[in-house]
């Protein structure tokens, strides 16, 4: 069905369209829905093809003969690192495999930071007086908020379908010393899906900066969360950074989170070797290991890095129908109207959903009182803080098949409605 522009409709239209609209509002608000489309969580499908893991690991020595069950090995299970290495196009020797969060990584890296600098630091960062990283918007929450909770300011970027606006950051960078770092999730970012280019990584890796110790956290949640046959390849920034002089530049953040169990999968980091040794120089004041049992589970559980591959194929059959789903009834719904765009992601957790400027609140407020929760509007923004309020994440994982319906069903009226009254009001 092709629609009309609502930027063509007169305003009797309008009002028209805008009573319609409200009876199937009216209409929704009686159902007593409950759907959930706020958070990056797998499913019970999901968390189900890794119910093996309970039941490992056998033994409890790795394979050089250690007991798994003692102290110790703080970088965590060679063979664990070895194959997340080959996943992640890195050497073993620059992996550390940890607990099961690398928020928590990316957390103690920035404390490590700014309380006693980095290898390349001529001071802690805390005692460079204001300290700002640059945030590629729309951006994961979490990060900003991490950042807000030590106090240290967000420069916003556009982010792209090719990743962050590089030459924007380069200008940024090589003029400011107090911008110490940048937020970058390489592969189907979150929540746009972009995919940060091999020429796009080069020049981040080899800009001149003002501060020496510049840190670009590289953070690869979704490397390996294919939604097509076609296999996205990251880009391979700590060789890039290598190259360009700037080996200790980049921090890459990876998990298992959305892989086997999110509350019990292994977070890992990889960089430079020298980052590596001053980041378990730093740990090791904190920590006599990481939980290895799990490790050594996760080892059984794979067997090889071609092991992940075959059990993320397995993800993707049960997610990929699910934004399908919601590409078919956005565009059933909203295509036409111009009042809605949204991104067709080849991988990762989030479609992008921009509605008209200004209304991106009412459609989560509308969302919200006919029992849809969507992710509060400006998430992807530092501060929460979206400067047009026009932004909305949807993560449609975790519902089955036909509540992602259901509810993007509801979603996509909302929206019409909001943009109606927004159009409307102008007079």
């Amino acid at each position: 069905m092709t629609h009309t522009p609502l930027s063509d409709l007169s305003r009797d239209d309008l009002a028209a369209l805008r009573d319609q609209l409200q009876a199937t509002y009216d209409e929704l608000k009686t159902r007593g829905l409950a759907l959930d489309l706020t958070r990056g969580k797998p499913s019970s499908a999901q968390l189900d093809l890794a119910d093996e893991l309970l039941s490992l690991p056998r033994g409890c020595t790795d394979r050089s003969g250690t007991d798994v069950r003692n102290y110790g090995g703080l970088a965590g299970l060679p063979e664990l690192r070895e194959m997340f290495a080959e996943l992640l196009g890195v050497e073993a020797e620059q992996v550390v495999a940890g607990g099961n969060s690398s928020l928590s990584m990316m957390r103690d890296v920035l404390v490590y930071l700014m309380l006693f600098g980095g290898v390349d630091s001529d001071r802690p960062w805390s005692k460079e007086g204001v300290v700002k990283f640059i945030c590629p918007v729309p951006g994961y929450d979490r990060h900003f908020t991490l950042l807000e909770s030590m106090g240290i300011e967000m420069v916003t970027v556009p982010m792209r379908e090719d990743g962050p606006d590089a030459e924007e950051v380069a200008r940024l960078v090589a003029e400011d010393r107090s911008i110490k770092g940048m937020w970058i999730v390489p592969t189907y970012a979150n929540p746009a899906g972009s995919v940060c280019s091999q020429e796009v990584a080069a020049r981040l890796a080899s800009m001149e900066t003002a501060a020496r110790d510049f840190k670009i956290f590289w953070d690869n949640a979704y490397a390996l969360h294919h939604l097509t046959e076609e296999e996205t390849k990251s880009a391979d920034i700590l060789s890039l950074a290598a190259a360009s002089g700037h080996p200790h530049r980049p921090v890459m953040f990876a998990s298992t989170s959305k892989i086997t169990f999110a509350g019990a999968g292994v977070a890992f980091l990889a960089a430079s070797v020298e980052n590596v040794r001053w980041y378990l120089g730093h740990l090791g004041h904190g920590s006599i290991g990481p939980d290895k049992v799990n490790q050594l589970r996760h080892v059984q559980f794979f067997g090889s890095a071609q092991g992940v591959r075959d059990h993320m194929a397995k993800h993707r059959e049960i997610i990929a129908p699910k934004f399908a789903e919601v590409d078919r009834v956005l565009t059933e719904r909203l295509d036409g109207y111009g009042v809605a765009r949204w991104n067709k992601p080849r991988g990762g957790y989030f479609v992008n959903l921009d509605v008209m400027p200004g209304t991106a609140s009412r459609v989560v407020q509308l969302a919200k009182e006919a029992g849809i929760a969507l992710t509060p509007a400006g998430s992807s923004f530092p501060h929460g803080q979206d400067p047009h309020d026009e932004n909305i994440r949807l993560a449609p994982t975790m519902p089955p098949l036909d509540e992602v319906s259901e509810a993007m069903d509801g979603v996509a009226t909302a929206v019409l409605l909001a943009a109606v009254e927004k159009l409307l009001d102008r007079g």
